[in-house]
């Protein structure tokens, strides 16, 4: 199984003589995965995620997307990702549509493809025709399809998502697990953060636990419940969480 994602020894802190915001953390994705990284709020998950994406800059470790170096190859690298932030980050002054087609031009999808990609997203995401309407007038969870959208319209090889379900409704949470695993079988890596337990267990093959920016562990969730069935995550998890 390839990797699509590798990340060894990363360190960041914000400041010269500021504590580790993220110390010495590693991990892959590989082709065909699901992969979780949990942890408390200020644990270190979304400043691990910026740092992957190449949103800001890292102190030591190094950080490869499909054998790209997000350093030494920042472009190439980033173009095999889709990043949706937890801040659903996004254009309001564009339509929905435009937005689209502004993320299809920034990755080159040919304007033949983007229409059926757009399609296809839509019976996942079901904007129908708010779509048309400027992103300003969008509520919180439909800003959230927006931006998982125009994450998608290139069908990255990775695919990374920083609380990925905050916002969305019960119909449109279910569509998009259903779409996290379908778009895993088709040999892309997808790596999320998140703080419900029930959906990393569900849906993950491995999980990351972060803890004030440390690694506490690495499980296999697939191993461990095909092993022990009534195996408690959260009570792993909150175990994890007292000091």
């Amino acid at each position: 199984m390839s990797e699509v994602v590798k990340v060894e020894g990363l360190f960041k802190r914000y400041g010269k003589h500021a504590p580790w915001a993220v110390e010495d953390v590693s991990f892959s994705v590989g082709e065909g995965e699901i992969v979780g990284l949990l942890g408390h709020n200020g644990a270190g998950k979304s400043t691990t995620l910026r740092c992957l994406e190449g949103m800001i800059p890292f102190d030591k470790g190094s950080v490869s997307v499909c054998g790209r170096d997000i350093v030494r190859e920042p472009v190439k690298a980033k173009a095999n990702m889709g990043f949706v932030t937890d801040d659903h980050a996004v254009f309001v002054k564009m339509t929905g549509v435009q937005y689209l087609d502004f993320m299809a031009d920034i990755y080159k999808v040919p304007v033949d493809v983007r229409a059926v990609r757009m399609k296809e997203l839509e019976e996942v995401f079901a904007l129908g025709d708010s779509v048309q309407n400027l992103i300003a007038s969008y509520s919180h969870g439909m800003r959230q399809k927006i931006c998982m959208m125009g994450s998608l319209i290139h069908r990255p090889k990775l695919w990374v998502l920083d609380e990925p379900m905050t916002g969305l409704d019960p119909r449109t949470m279910k569509a998009v697990k259903d779409f996290m695993v379908q778009y895993a079988k088709e040999g892309n890596g997808i790596l999320f953060s998140s703080h419900a337990l029930d959906t990393v267990a569900k849906l993950c093959d491995r999980v990351v636990l972060i803890r004030k920016g440390k690694q506490v562990s690495s499980l296999n969730v697939r191993e461990i419940a095909a092993k022990n069935p009534d195996f408690d995550f959260e009570e792993y998890f909150l175990s994890h969480e007292s000091d």
